[in-house]
C-alpha cells in the first residue's frame, strides 16, 4: 500500500478521528495522564520509608504505673501515659493507643496486656513492650541477634504500587474509554450513521481500540518514567517483557470494555454495569495491597480475576526480575478473557 493509500485508509481516518475527539476533552485527558500520576506521588509519598511509629501505651494506674511509664519513655520506640483503666480502654477503642499494660504486685510480679487480637500493630505494640520489660527486669537472649535494614529500590511499597496501577489504568482505560466512549455514540445515534456510511465495522471497532492504544502506550510510558526519575522505581526484569503484558492487559480490557458496552443503551446502563465488572478488581486484584491478605478459601476465585494474573505477572518481571516465559499461566489467562470476552462482544454487539 502507498503513502497516499496508507494515508487514505478509513481505519488510520478513524483512528485520527477519534484520537483528536478525546484531545478536545479536558476532563478525559485529565484523567488519563494526570490522575495517574497524583495518585503515584500521593500513595509513594504517604506510604514512603520513615522510622517506625512510636508504640502508644497506656499503663494501668497501679502502685508500678509510674514507674513502668518512665522506663518506656526512656526509649524512643515508646509514648507511655499512665490512666485509670476504663480511659485506657477509651483510648484503645479509639486507636489513640496500641495497648494497655498493668504492672501486677504479689508472690510473683506480673504484666497484663490488654490489646486487640486480630489488629497486626497491636499485636506487635504488645510483644515490643512485653520485650523492652522483660529486659528492664534482667532478662537476656540466649543467642545473639543482629539486624540488617533492607532499604534499596524494589523493596519498597512504591515498587509494590506501581505495577498495581499500571493494571488499574488498563483496567479503567479498557471499561471506560472502549465501553463508554461507545454506549455515547449509540446513544446519540452516531453509530447508526457509521453504519450507513461505506465503512466496515472492523475498521470502526478497530479504530476505537487502536486509538485508545496509542494513549495508553503514552500514559503507561509517562507513569513509568515520572516512578523513576521522582522514586527510583526500575524494573528488575525486561522492559520489553513490560511492553508486551502492557500491550497484552490492553487489549484484554478492550475486549472486556466491548463485551460491556455490546448492547448498553443507557448511561445509567453502562456505568453499572463498569462498575459491577470494575470493583471486585479494585477490591481483590492487589492493586493497593497483596490479594494474600485474603481467606485462603476465596484464593482460586481471586486467582481468576482477569486483573489479578496482569498485575501479578507485571509485578514478577519488574519486582524479581523474571522472564515471560515463566508467566506461561497468568500470561495465557490474560489473553483467554481478553480473546473470549472480545469475540462474545463481536457477536452480541447491537448497533443501534
Amino acid at each position: 500500500m502507498t503513502r497516499r493509500g496508507l494515508r487514505d485508509h478509513p481505519l488510520v481516518n478513524l483512528t485520527l478521528a477519534r484520537m483528536r475527539e478525546f484531545l478536545r476533552e479536558p476532563e478525559a485527558v485529565f484523567w488519563v495522564y494526570v490522575f495517574p500520576l497524583i495518585l503515584v506521588v500521593a500513595l509513594g509519598v504517604a506510604f514512603r520509608n520513615r522510622p517506625v511509629e512510636a508504640v502508644r501505651v497506656v499503663v494501668r494506674e497501679g502502685a508500678a504505673a509510674e514507674s513502668v511509664a518512665a522506663a518506656l519513655n526512656r526509649s524512643p520506640r515508646f509514648q507511655a501515659a499512665v490512666c485509670d483503666e476504663s480511659e485506657g480502654r477509651r483510648r484503645l477503642r479509639a486507636g489513640r493507643a496500641d495497648v494497655m499494660v498493668a504492672a501486677l504486685s504479689g508472690a510473683t510480679p506480673r504484666y497484663e496486656y490488654a490489646f486487640d487480637p486480630t489488629r497486626a500493630e497491636s499485636v506487635l505494640a504488645r510483644n515490643a513492650v512485653d520485650d523492652f520489660l522483660q529486659r528492664e527486669a534482667g532478662r537476656r537472649d540466649a543467642v545473639e541477634a543482629a539486624d540488617l535494614p533492607l532499604d534499596e529500590p524494589g523493596a519498597r511499597y512504591i515498587d509494590f504500587l506501581v505495577p498495581g496501577l499500571l493494571g488499574m489504568g488498563l483496567m479503567g482505560w479498557g471499561l471506560w474509554g472502549v465501553g463508554f466512549a461507545i454506549v455515547y455514540m449509540r446513544i446519540r445515534n452516531l453509530l447508526k450513521r457509521y453504519l450507513a456510511t461505506p465503512m466496515k465495522r472492523i475498521h470502526f471497532l478497530g479504530a476505537i481500540i487502536l486509538s485508545r492504544l496509542l494513549f495508553t502506550a503514552t500514559e503507561v510510558l509517562l507513569v513509568l518514567v515520572f516512578a523513576r526519575l521522582f522514586f527510583g522505581v526500575a524494573s528488575l526484569g525486561s522492559y520489553l517483557a513490560v511492553a508486551l503484558l502492557i500491550l497484552l492487559g490492553a487489549l484484554e480490557f478492550a475486549g472486556i470494555g466491548l463485551l460491556v458496552a455490546s448492547r448498553a443503551q443507557t448511561i445509567e446502563t453502562v456505568s453499572g454495569l463498569m462498575n459491577l465488572v470494575m470493583l471486585p478488581m479494585w477490591i481483590a486484584s492487589g492493586i493497593f495491597f497483596s490479594t494474600e491478605r485474603f481467606p485462603e478459601t476465596v484464593q482460586p476465585v481471586l486467582a481468576v480475576l482477569p486483573l489479578n494474573p496482569l498485575i501479578h505477572a507485571l509485578r514478577s518481571v519488574m519486582l524479581e526480575g523474571t522472564s515471560l516465559w515463566s508467566l506461561g499461566s497468568d500470561v495465557a489467562l490474560v489473553a483467554a478473557w481478553g480473546g473470549v470476552c472480545f469475540l462474545l462482544g463481536l457477536r452480541w454487539f447491537r448497533w443501534n
